[in-house]
């Protein structure tokens, strides 16, 4: 919304992946298993059994996130598979139940028991580095805008976020946007806003055209911006976005606005950003990997 209003976006091609998601076959929420458990000593494996992660970084399942990220997916294509395990097996289960309940209770919901099977597993896309450019006291580009939170470029996480740096960043910008807006007169602005007019549009009876395109852009993301990328992919993804981009912009003017529509049109602008800044990267950083700039 922001972008469209003309602010500064910057950094949207660091995104960082969380290694180890629930792998499913219901279409639900993520559930993470954390990087805890990996440090608690738990295995990556891939589907013929091996430890894999010793092969790209010495050391193996404790490397960073965007490390053992890549290196699940470059298996992932490696072998054809869709996911990876993590194998808990030779841990002791019951330290393991005394750190991890909700994790062995939500397995189990899975039909996993961690005591003799391990546990199937997949990168998720889990925080965007990146967003509306603001200065310290949380100013965007646009005159009487300010921003706060995981919608905003900081700089606080560079270019690979540690954890649990999006509650700091939302604390302290918060606090200095309010104490900005105690010691400043906001500038009074004449602009006059137009009622909304939605003459000539209808409700839209069937949402099948908003949840095809929905699908269409999810695997679009996933199977050509992804985790690692290639120029000669991230090209391909701009032409097949445009194409539904002026579906739904076509959808959009003849529909009366609703919100799943407006949830679409949205991650279509977000999905544009990351696309074309991804392109604008020369060079690899943190969470941003792409085979043709090393």
């Amino acid at each position: 919304m922001a972008y469209r209003a003309k602010a500064k976006i910057r950094d949207m091609e660091f995104i960082q992946f969380h290694p180890t998601a629930l792998y499913g076959a219901k279409k639900e929420s993520s559930f993470l298993i954390s990087e805890a458990v990996r440090g608690f000593g738990a295995y990556l494996r891939n589907k013929e059994g091996d430890r894999f992660m010793l092969s790209y970084d010495e050391r193996g399942e404790l490397a960073s996130r965007d490390i053992v990220s890549q290196s699940i997916d470059i298996e992932l294509k490696k072998t054809g598979a869709s996911h990876v395990f993590l194998d808990c097996t030779h841990l002791d289960i019951e330290a393991f139940k005394l750190h991890f309940p909700n994790i062995y209770k939500t397995c189990l919901q899975h039909h996993i028991n961690i005591e003799n099977h391990w546990i199937p597993v997949v990168p998720a896309s889990h925080y965007l580095c990146g967003g509306i450019d603001i200065d310290k006291n949380g100013k965007t580009s646009i005159v009487n805008l300010f921003a706060c939170g995981e919608c905003t470029r900081t700089g606080f996480h560079g270019a690979n976020r540690l954890a649990s740096n999006s509650l700091l960043e939302a604390l302290v910008y918060a606090h200095n946007i309010f104490e900005y807006h105690v010691t400043h007169e906001y500038k009074l602005m004449n602009i006059e806003i137009p009622d909304w007019n939605d003459e000539g549009t209808k409700m839209q009876k069937e949402y099948i055209l908003i949840q095809h395109n929905l699908k269409q852009l999810q695997a679009l993301m996933r199977d050509y911006v992804g985790i690692v990328r290639s120029n000669d992919r991230l090209k391909k993804a701009i032409k097949h976005l445009n194409l539904i981009y002026n579906e739904v912009e076509d959808l959009y003017k003849e529909s009366k606005v609703s919100t799943p529509l407006c949830e679409l049109r949205n991650m279509i602008n977000v999905s544009h950003l990351i696309i074309r800044q991804s392109l604008d990267r020369k060079e690899n950083k943190g969470g941003y990997y792409n085979i043709d700039n090393v």
